[in-house]
């Protein structure tokens, strides 16, 4: 019954809390009507939805095939999302071992070592709250601005937060896991390095390949956007169709977003089916 208090009382004060915003941020349920403009604009587009285009609305001499144009798009997301992820994984599983309590339980040693451990401990915590708090469109905006518009400043951008929400679910992974069998290699005298990796690693690491591939489905779509900076991804494919009025360009690139979305969901499900699971 207690908890059921509990539960209704966060239930009431994260209602109140989204009437609070509701109201501070002057959004009127009447700013939720498009004006006249505004459903043209909607039905002009969603009229394109079933017919997309499978060649340029307004073509033009030197211009390569238009699916050519959409595949090479699909092309370069998936090598930045691939980049990106690459280092974040890199990153992400260095930070999420020395970020897992487990890591430094080893509680030997004079008391100055314990409080050196204790301190990087917290450090390497703070340097992963730090990486996931900034989104990386923003890490994009710094890096683009600082190294000029290239796919390594985007990869790199892209890779930081990531690298962030990897390490936290991969060292809380590793602190829910079960430590019997690190125990286990305790008594047959294994370090407690050894411990750690060979004792609670292979635990969790069906789910750590899981999350990981959810994950790069999501670089994708980042991946995506980033072409909103001028990068040659779907993202600038569609942002430039869309300013040229083009919605049945646009229907076109947005499905082939949604498919390279489904197909790797697909290829990667299979996958942990057959390596994970």
């Amino acid at each position: 019954m207690r908890n059921v208090g509990r539960r209704l009382l966060v239930t009431v004060g994260l209602a109140l809390l989204a009437l609070l915003a509701f109201t501070q941020l002057d959004t009127p349920l009447s700013g939720l009507v498009p004006g006249e403009s505004g459903w043209r604009i909607a039905r002009a587009f969603f009229a394109q939805a079933l017919s997309p285009a499978l060649d340029y609305e307004d073509p033009s001499p030197g211009y390569r095939p238009f699916l050519v144009k959409v595949a090479l798009g699909v092309w370069h997301t998936i090598l930045l999302a691939a980049g990106g992820m690459t280092l974040a994984i890199a990153v992400g599983s260095v930070l999420g071992l020395m970020g897992a309590s487990a890591f430094w339980e080893d509680r030997e040693g004079p008391r100055a070592l314990r409080s050196l451990r204790l301190v990087l401990f917290a450090s390497v915590r703070v340097a992963i709250a730090l990486m996931r708090s900034v989104h990386e469109l923003l890490w994009a905006v710094v890096f683009l601005a600082a190294f000029g518009l290239t796919p390594f400043s985007a990869a790199l951008a892209l890779s930081i937060p990531y690298a962030g929400t990897l390490a936290k679910v991969f060292s809380e992974m590793l602190d829910e896991e079960p430590r019997q069998p690190a125990l286990a290699l305790r008594q047959l005298g294994a370090s407690r390095r050894c411990e750690l990796v060979f004792g609670l690693v292979p635990g969790v690491l069906p789910n750590a390949v899981a999350y990981t591939f959810y994950r790069f489905e999501c670089a994708l779509r980042s991946a995506a956007v980033m072409g909103f900076f001028g990068l040659p991804t779907l993202g600038l494919d569609l942002k430039l169709a869309w300013f040229d009025l083009h919605y049945a360009e646009v229907w076109t690139y947005l499905y082939a977003l949604a498919l390279m979305v489904v197909v790797f969901e697909l290829w990667s499900a299979g996958l942990r089916r057959r390596f994970v699971v």
